[in-house]
């Protein structure tokens, strides 16, 4: 039997565990990959595990397996839950026993339960509960009592997001409020600075598109312009008015903060930007005189992501009053993109340009049906194992160089009649 040395991680020191060459050695070979959080969500950091605890479920396990092959079957370690599992975190406790529960090979590695203890979910583990019933026992998450405002709110962003008990639970024990959800806030706070900069500079908070000096700004996207690059991502900082702002506030922050909370600032960043993008260089191909403004493009990206997500997995979904609210948010994106179809064809602000195009709404939408449900629905899964999403982004990959080089020739070849730059 060997001893691993204990060894620095984040700043803390992990415990000692004993694990015999046969468990290290099946380890290899199956190639248990840990999913690292940045990949997957904002999870607790590596939990310090008791060594007299680890050491008394090591020596519970050698009990039953008496060739030192790293594994119990499912049997035994039922058995050894219900005598010894009092000792377990109750959610870990209840994960374990959907382990057992779901593993269609009869088998329990000692690794996985050494991963599990630690705040680690290993292929292998992964594989025995999407296989198995999932069924937990003991209560739902639901039905926990005397729990604080902070975990109330995990909890309502767990069956928000989540249409797995399994998952909801394992959410609920891991996540932690360090980094917070800061990206969707950081980006709506600079959207309303923005704003109420530019209300005062233009002297009006209602329909400030209709100033002559509305385009003048740097930010936003120009047909004219379409050679400064930022100005494909800028936009998103510039709003027709204070109901155009206020619409893409409310719908970005009721979902893009629970998404975020759940997936982490780096996949619902991913989807919020190629949904930005995306809507700048589909109004650049199909509206080429019209200029773009506003976030509607990365908030319908989130939005549809969410909703095709929820219908995907209508039964598992147990948000309340769920039809109610996706009716609701159904309609707040058609009273928002009908205000800006009307705004497109209103009498323009000024004679030498347009109104904003409302097309960078359908861009964000695209996106949001295709490389966005794959993101949501891959919780605990590396994206770049997943097919369907290589297959999306190199879809988005071509559909952006298609219009880059549309951008580069097409406007010359057709003779497209531009505004004057503002």
């Amino acid at each position: 039997m060997e001893e691993s040395s204990p060894r620095m991680t984040g700043g803390t020191r992990e415990a000692p565990v004993n694990i015999s060459p046969a468990v290290a050695a099946h380890a290899e070979g199956e190639e248990i990959e840990v999913l690292e959080s940045t990949d997957v969500l904002p999870v607790a950091p590596e939990e310090v595990v008791s060594p007299q605890l680890i050491q008394q479920w090591k020596s519970l396990f050698d009990k039953y397996d008496p060739k030192n092959s790293g594994f119990i079957s499912t049997e035994r370690f039922r058995d050894l839950l219900a005598t010894h599992g009092s000792e377990l975190d109750p959610h870990k406790l209840e994960v374990l026993l959907a382990l057992a529960d779901g593993n269609a090979d009869g088998k329990i590695c000692y690794q996985d339960f050494v991963n599990l203890m630690s705040n680690k979910r290993s292929n292998s583990f992964r594989r025995a509960i999407l296989q198995g019933s999932r069924q937990l026992k003991g209560c739902s998450l639901r039905d926990e009592v005397g729990l604080g405002l902070p975990q109330r709110l995990v909890r309502h962003v767990a069956y928000e997001t989540l249409p797995r008990e399994v998952d909801r639970k394992w959410y609920f024990d891991s996540y932690t409020y360090c980094p917070p959800p800061w990206l969707i806030l950081a980006i709506t706070i600079a959207e309303v600075a923005v704003f109420m900069y530019y209300g005062i500079q233009l002297d009006r908070l209602v329909l400030q598109v209709s100033s002559p000096s509305f385009l003048k700004s740097p930010l936003p996207y120009h047909p004219q312009l379409r050679a400064q690059a930022w100005r494909y991502f800028s936009y998103v900082f510039m709003h027709t008015g204070i109901e155009h702002l206020s619409l893409n506030m409310a719908m970005q922050l009721l979902v893009g903060v629970p998404l975020e909370m759940v997936h982490g600032a780096l996949r619902i960043g991913l989807v919020y930007v190629c949904g930005v993008l995306a809507g700048s260089l589909a109004v650049s191909v199909t509206d080429m005189t019209a200029p773009v403004v506003g976030s509607s493009g990365g908030v319908y990206a989130l939005v549809s992501a969410h909703l095709a997500n929820v219908v995907m997995n209508w039964s598992g979904m147990k948000c309340q009053f769920k039809l109610f609210r996706m009716a609701m948010a159904l309609v707040c994106m058609s009273v928002e993109f009908g205000r800006a179809v009307w705004l497109r064809f209103y009498p323009p602000a000024f004679p030498p340009c347009p109104n904003p195009s409302f097309v960078a709404h359908l861009g964000g939408v695209a996106v949001g049906l295709t490389l966005g449900v794959v993101v949501l629905q891959n919780y605990e899964q590396r994206l770049q194992e997943q097919s369907l999403f290589w297959i999306f982004f190199c879809v988005y990959t071509l559909f952006v160089l298609c219009a880059v080089f549309w951008n580069i020739f097409a406007y010359s070849l057709l003779d497209v009649r531009i505004p004057p730059a503002p």
